[in-house]
């Protein structure tokens, strides 16, 4: 599961952004917008996706979307969760063509700006330049 979002997320920044990236195992210590779409795993399993993006990668996102070359904070919090949806929409896509533990998404929320400090499984950092974008999963018990 974690694989077809890390998928998605490296898709959208090669073929929406059209940058090459690179991938590390950290979470990124910067001050981020980070949000979060809960998902249905067909095993039953429910999972919390963190989507958590510095400002300059958020700020490529409003240029490419809506060509604001200096966006304000409410503008940078709706291309978050329209980014989180569009990532997570696109690894639901992935993971039902690879047979992969297919999943349903729920609605993004906006969680907060500000350093992640969430515990979770697994997490990766997307790098273009000197921005970043990590994306992290939570398996969420009852």
């Amino acid at each position: 599961m974690f694989t077809a979002i890390e998928k998605a997320t490296e898709n959208f920044c090669i073929h929406q952004i059209e940058e090459e990236c690179t991938i590390d195992t950290t979470i990124t210590d910067k001050r981020t917008l980070i949000a979060y779409i809960d998902i249905d795993a067909e095993d039953g399993t429910k999972h919390r996706v963190y989507i958590a993006s510095d400002i300059p990668f958020m700020q490529r996102v409003s240029y490419l979307f809506l060509e604001e070359n200096e966006s304000n904070e409410e503008t940078l919090i709706d291309m978050t969760l329209e980014t989180a949806n569009l990532i997570v929409g696109s690894a639901k896509v992935i993971a039902e063509e690879e047979n992969i533990n297919p999943f349903t998404i729920g609605t993004p929320v906006f969680e907060r700006i500000g350093k992640f400090s969430f515990e979770v499984d697994t997490s990766k950092t997307l790098r273009i330049d000197d921005s970043t974008i990590s994306i992290a999963i939570k398996e969420l018990h009852a």
